[in-house]
């Protein structure tokens, strides 16, 4: 693979914050390249991944300090991301890699979600503190699908920097060939669930992550995928911010699909069905939602 290179985009302009941000991309950048190429690597690469984990929790402690100095409004909700990560999602991690005995395929999956995660985070919560991107709520919350494109078009230039247009308002779930596919579920407050299933062309996935990490492209399949999952988990987080609603979502599963697994799945019919155009490929984005049933 490619030498990770920090891509300045991903700046927010606060000095401290982006340095340490260049700097978990530079560790986790000789961590990939010593799990691919060092054959006896475990011993290493447990004291690696330890690092960069206590270097990454280190940061959000400083971030979180910057973010009281300013009196950041959202400082609460950030935190609470930060603590989720830390005591959720990394506990999880560690945990495979201890069973699996840090196999190269653990190791793996460690950083591309622990990347993936950090480059969402950045790309969305992190570019809120400095105004870089205003989580405005601007659309009223509406099952249409001329509202939910637009919002869906806000959200990836906002996040990735991609134009994006609506090809087909009405996807009728054509083969995409070679791509990334999982469904999302979440839990509303108000009872409500919601289910997205999401399909992108391989050479959107390829030449999109790996611009974002500044290679020409990301070639290993179990990295795209972990990555991915993290990318556009942050991506449909914000777009939640975009609608004029109180209501909170939850995370409740996420899934990875295969081909076969995807056109299955979308054959359960979702109200909701969009192909979506950019210049670098296409992304089927459906969604469909009912009510919980109360127990008796």
């Amino acid at each position: 693979m490619e030498k990770l290179v920090w891509n300045e985009q991903l700046n927010i302009g606060v000095e401290a914050v982006d340095k340490a941000h260049a700097n978990i991309f530079r560790i986790a950048g000789k961590m990939i390249d010593l799990v691919e190429h060092e054959e006896n690597y475990r011993t290493a690469c447990k004291e690696g991944l330890k690092y960069l984990e206590e270097y990454s929790m280190k940061h959000f402690s400083e971030e979180e300090a910057y973010m009281r100095s300013v009196r950041y409004s959202g400082y609460a909700k950030h935190k609470q991301i930060h603590d989720a990560f830390r005591d959720q999602t990394l506990v999880t991690l560690k945990k495979t890699l201890e069973l699996s005995g840090y196999s190269r395929a653990a190791a793996q999956r460690f950083l591309g979600v622990l990347l993936g995660w950090i480059t969402g985070h950045i790309m969305t919560e992190d570019q809120e503190i400095t105004g870089e991107i205003a989580a405005s709520r601007i659309y009223d919350a509406s099952y249409q699908s001329s509202v939910i494109a637009d919002a869906f078009c806000q959200a990836m230039q906002d996040v990735f920097h991609i134009r994006t247009r609506l090809a087909d308002e009405h996807y009728n779930g054509r083969n995409m060939g070679m791509g990334f596919f999982c469904h999302l579920c979440y839990n509303a407050e108000d009872g409500k669930r919601v289910q997205l299933l999401l399909g992108v062309e391989e050479r959107l996935i390829r030449r999109g992550v790996g611009l974002i990490f500044g290679l020409s492209a990301m070639h290993d399949p179990a990295m795209i995928q972990e990555v991915s999952m993290q990318l556009y988990e942050q991506l449909l987080h914000h777009m939640s911010k975009l609608f004029k609603s109180d209501i909170s979502y939850q995370l409740v599963k996420e899934e990875l699909l295969t081909s076969d697994e995807f056109r299955s799945d979308f054959m359960t019919r979702y109200p909701c069905s969009m192909l979506f155009e950019t210049r670098l490929g296409y992304f089927a984005f459906c969604a469909r939602t009912w009510k919980n049933k109360k127990k008796a």
